[in-house]
């Protein structure tokens, strides 16, 4: 009877230490965003989000921070999405388990732990200067991909390990090929674990300012970007510059810039949810 109300006591103190540190998590992150939105919203208008700036940005609007952000986002999951998975498919299902592959996995993980000016550095050497994609929105991309790969691969190839042997065995057993049954019987099974790295991988992205410093975000640009090798602006690169370098800006645009940038990540995270919610569903 004692050792059932110790069991009993000892889950009633994991329980509550689990739920304080969900606290201590949750908890500073609505008062973050409680602040912005009352900070913020004052300045979210029509104008503010359709206008170019000017006056270094203390008036006007975020227009082409907003498209360039979008640009990035988009360019960064095209590039880093199907390499990606195409890396955890061949890691899962083709590699062998050996010191090799051992050696490849462990340098993945790591690379996700590499600070991100690393990466913004490694896209100014190789992208920017050796492939003279000068500093613009093509080389930009590239390098957020770079950085969302380790991420990308490792969620991919731990999805596609998770579904159950019997799935293979199955598709397998009627005769049809190994790609086919990745394809037809793997690959859909995973997807979502596949798009929730990728989530996480392309929000972590939308909010990088050092990789995007060094390779071709600009603080004022005129013109929105026509073409992969134009210079352009970014909302996490734009909201950096005007909190730290213009002085008096009014703080209720900072916040405001700050609102945006976190609206379009919530969004972003709502479309690829839901279409991994009706991926499932099939």
């Amino acid at each position: 009877m004692s050792n059932l109300r110790s069991r009993q006591l000892t889950q009633k103190a994991a329980m509550s230490l689990l739920f304080t540190a969900m606290l201590v998590v949750v908890i500073p992150i609505i008062l973050i965003l409680i602040y912005m939105v009352t900070s913020g919203y004052s300045v979210i208008s029509w104008d503010f989000i359709s206008q170019g700036p000017s006056q270094a940005g203390r008036a006007g609007g975020i227009l082409p921070a907003i498209i360039g952000t979008a640009y990035l986002m988009l360019g960064t999951i095209l590039i880093a999405l199907p390499i990606g998975v195409m890396a955890g498919i061949y890691l899962a299902e083709y590699a062998r388990d050996n010191w090799l592959t051992r050696l490849i996995n462990l340098a993945i993980i790591n690379l996700a732990g590499v600070p991100s000016i690393v990466f913004g550095l490694f896209g100014l050497a190789v992208f920017v200067l050796a492939l003279d994609m000068g500093l613009s929105l093509i080389a930009a991309s590239l390098t957020l991909a770079a950085q969302a790969l380790a991420m990308t691969i490792t969620t991919s190839r731990e999805a596609i390990i998770a579904v159950p042997k019997e799935y293979r065995d199955g598709s397998l057993a009627i005769g049809v090929s190994r790609w086919q049954t990745i394809r037809h019987a793997v690959l859909p099974e995973a997807s979502p674990g596949i798009l929730t790295g990728a989530i996480l991988a392309m929000s972590r992205a939308a909010g990088e300012t050092a990789p995007i410093l060094v390779v071709g975000a600009a603080f004022l640009v005129p013109n929105l970007p026509t073409s992969p090798f134009d210079r352009f602006m970014a909302l996490p690169y734009h909201l950096y510059t005007v909190s730290a370098h213009v002085p008096g800006m009014p703080r209720e645009v900072m916040w405001g810039v700050a609102l945006v940038l976190v609206t379009m990540v919530l969004l972003f995270n709502i479309v690829v949810a839901v279409i991994r919610v009706k991926t499932r569903k099939r």
